[in-house]
């Protein structure tokens, strides 16, 4: 009720002293202190030159209402050295402030813990945490975390007052303008082409979601029927997995094309938000729960969102990923001729494949699920090669000339250690896939995995992927695949 009334004190007060312009927006944040994280009530929060005026609680947050002028703001106290700091798009500012007379003589240090907050688009923020430290080669690393992952997203690098966080796995950067304790600036491709997101980061910040205190109003830890609408009204069936422990939420979807991967978020009241980030795209989840156990929601990204709704069903499953991609009729084996990096030919055809049980796998360095069955499949070759596997990884990439080809692609096979054959296939697009493989009935999903018997015959064909966060579907995945391919190494094979 406190907050809520100085709210409305400083409202009235904005519209009282600014009637020229309504406020627009409100920006919010915590205030404390750059010397140690304590929270500092009594700051003078002010619009640079529109006269709007608040101030920090008890609890360090402030609140003011600005107008689409307003783009400065002025945080001072008695005993603290007075900071301005510029207003973006973003509505959560949150600002650590010096003491008086205090001189900072070190410079700044991108280690220790950060909060990012990306800004989609107006009233879409998505929170994610990470932190940056030297790696054993003694190179800084950042590495972002999402439930129980933590994911080594690229080296980081300073440059006067700019930060750059490289993240090669997906050919996208991070850069930021450094204002001491933030950092201010945009996620944008390496090559400066396409759409930048704006983001902020600030120092020292553990949570992800700030916590109101608004107890949970249920538990919606379980497995879930969910079904996604599209902007053209059509339905795509997945399934929800959560896991609750008192306000704190994780979670994921499964679809047929494959998971959500790592989501981590936060439940209040009867609202749940999730979050994720590893360098492709930020995911932002937001929904709704009623004690029937049905969920409705959102998932919102970069090009826009889907509608969501689910019921429990810890029997919730996906349709057999074996059974969704197949060989046209007519075709009884199939085939493959692509340049690896250097332009030389790779085919089924090729000697080394010869008698051999073979994995096809169709993907592309730009995508988190080919990365996640990346992550299995390099060094599940390495304790199997011997026992008569190949493996060729066919990518389809973002740009088809060679220079760029050849960077992405060393660029997997040296964070994997991967040491079978890669391919380029040309374009990502699926309608480039699925030309460039005829036999193929349709292509659905990156990645897609042939698995091929020692006569050449294609034996199954896995539609998507089911990484880690899926816990036990992953599971069943593993023990499918590893039985799949005793089989298929087994004499009776060449019978």
């Amino acid at each position: 009720m406190y907050r809520l009334s100085l709210y409305l004190l400083f409202f009235c007060m904005a519209v009282t002293v600014g009637a020229i312009a309504q406020p627009t927006r409100t920006i919010s944040g915590l205030i404390t202190s750059a010397e140690d994280g304590a929270i500092l009530e009594g700051v003078r929060v002010q619009v640079k030159g529109a006269g709007m005026i608040s101030g920090s609680q008890q609890d360090g947050a402030y609140y003011i209402p600005v107008t689409d002028a307003d783009t400065v703001l002025v945080f001072s106290r008695d005993d603290l050295l007075t900071q301005e700091v510029r207003l973006t798009n973003s509505t959560d500012l949150s600002v650590q402030m010096h003491k008086a007379g205090s001189i900072q003589t070190s410079p700044f240090s991108p280690f220790g813990s950060w909060r990012a907050v990306f800004t989609l688009r107006q009233g879409i923020e998505v929170p994610v945490i990470f932190d940056i430290h030297k790696d054993s080669s003694g190179i800084a690393q950042a590495y972002f975390h999402n439930a129980e992952e933590r994911f080594e997203a690229g080296r980081v690098q300073q440059s006067g007052d700019s930060l750059f966080i490289f993240l090669d796995q997906f050919d996208n950067e991070l850069a930021f303008h450094i204002e001491g304790s933030i950092l201010s600036g945009v996620l944008r491709r390496q090559d400066g082409s396409g759409a930048t997101i704006p983001v902020k980061a600030l120092a020292g910040v553990g949570y992800r979601f700030k916590d109101t205190g608004l107890p949970p109003a249920g538990d919606i830890t379980g497995t879930y029927d969910i079904s996604f609408t599209g902007g053209d009204g059509k339905e795509e069936k997945a399934v929800g997995i959560f896991k609750q422990e008192g306000n704190q939420l994780r979670g994921t979807f499964l679809r047929v094309t494959g998971d959500a991967r790592y989501l981590e978020g936060i439940v209040e009241g009867d609202h749940f938000s999730l979050s994720s980030f590893i360098g492709a795209a930020p995911v932002f989840i937001n929904g709704t729960f009623g004690i029937d156990h049905r969920l409705i929601g959102a998932s919102v990204g970069p090009r826009g969102g889907q509608n969501f709704s689910g019921v429990r069903n810890d029997q919730a499953a996906l349709p057999d990923p074996y059974k969704l991609t197949y060989l046209k009729d007519g075709y009884t084996s199939f085939d493959l001729s692509f340049p690896d990096v250097d332009g030389h030919p790779v085919s089924l055809h090729d000697k080394k494949y010869k008698g051999k049980v073979v994995i096809v796998t169709i993907g592309g360095t730009w995508c988190p699920n080919c990365v996640d069955e990346t992550a299995f499949l390099a060094p599940w070759y390495k304790a199997n090669h011997a026992r008569g596997v190949e493996i060729i990884a066919l990518q389809y990439e973002r740009k088809t000339d060679t220079a760029y080809v050849r960077k992405v692609l060393t660029r997997l096979r040296q964070k994997y250690d991967i040491r079978y054959d890669q391919v380029f296939g040309g374009l990502a697009d699926k309608q480039v896939v699925a030309s460039s493989l005829p036999s193929l009935n349709t292509f659905l999903a990156f990645p897609t995995t042939i698995l091929i018997d020692k006569k050449g015959r294609v034996a199954r064909i896995h539609t998507g992927y089911t990484g880690p966060a899926t816990g036990k579907y992953y599971e069943q995945f593993v023990r499918e695949f590893n039985a799949e391919i005793d089989e298929l190494l087994s004499p009776k094979r060449l019978q």
